[in-house]
C-alpha cells in the first residue's frame, strides 16, 4: 500500500470517526506533537488538547470537500498542530505588552472590546455546551478538569481510545453546533 493509499485511508477513518484509524493516527503523531509543545513551554495537558483540537481542524477541512493535500497527510497535520498551539501561545502572552511601544489609549480600547468580545463567545460556547448530551458534558467536564485520558477511562469505564473518540466526537458536535449559531457570524466579522 502506497502512502497516497494510506493518507486516504486515514482521510476516510477520521471522516468516519473510525476508533481503530483514529487509535492509530494518535499513536503514530502523537509523540513528534508532544516533542514540538514541550519545547515550547506546553504542557502534556497542552499535547491532548493540541492533538483533539487540531484532529477537529483537519475533520472540518476534510468535510468541506475542498481540502487538498500536496504533502503527506501527517506534514499536514503537524502543521496544523504548530499553527494552533502559537495562536494559543499569542493569546497567552498578549497581555504583557511594552508601555513604551504601544499607544496606551487604543490599547485600553482594544483590551475593552476585546473582553467584550471574549465574554460574548464565552455565552455562546456555554450555550451549546449546555445542549451536548449529558455523557458528553461530563467527559469535556473531566478534561476541563486537566484530567489525563487513562484517568477519563476510569472514572468513565471507557477503553483509553474510546474516550479519546468521544471527546473528539463531542467537540466536533459543539463546534458544529457554535458555527451554526448567527452570533458566531457576527463575532467572526472583524470590526
Amino acid at each position: 500500500m502506497g502512502k497516497r493509499n494510506t493518507d486516504q485511508a486515514v482521510i476516510n477513518g477520521i471522516l468516519n470517526g473510525d476508533q481503530e484509524i483514529l487509535t492509530i493516527f494518535y499513536r503514530d503523531n502523537i509523540s513528534y506533537i508532544q516533542g514540538y509543545i514541550l519545547r515550547h513551554s506546553g504542557t502534556m495537558q497542552d499535547v491532548e488538547d493540541i492533538f483533539q483540537d487540531a484532529l477537529v481542524v483537519l475533520y472540518q477541512k476534510i468535510k468541506s470537500g475542498t481540502f487538498e493535500i500536496r504533502v503527506p497527510l501527517t506534514t499536514y497535520f503537524y502543521g496544523i498542530c504548530k499553527n494552533t498551539w502559537r495562536t494559543r501561545l499569542r493569546k497567552k502572552h498578549q497581555i504583557v505588552f511594552d508601555e513604551t511601544m504601544i499607544d496606551t489609549k487604543k490599547e485600553t480600547t482594544d483590551a475593552i472590546t476585546s473582553s467584550i468580545e471574549n465574554d460574548e463567545r464565552e455565552h455562546l460556547y456555554r450555550k451549546h455546551f449546555q445542549k451536548l448530551s449529558t455523557s458528553n458534558r461530563s467527559l469535556m467536564l473531566l478534561y476541563f478538569e486537566g484530567k489525563s485520558v487513562n484517568e477519563i477511562s476510569k472514572i468513565t469505564g471507557y477503553t483509553p481510545g474510546y474516550t479519546r473518540k468521544k471527546k473528539f466526537d463531542a467537540k466536533k458536535e459543539l463546534l458544529m453546533r457554535i458555527e451554526q449559531d448567527p452570533m458566531f457570524q457576527e463575532l467572526r466579522v472583524p470590526a
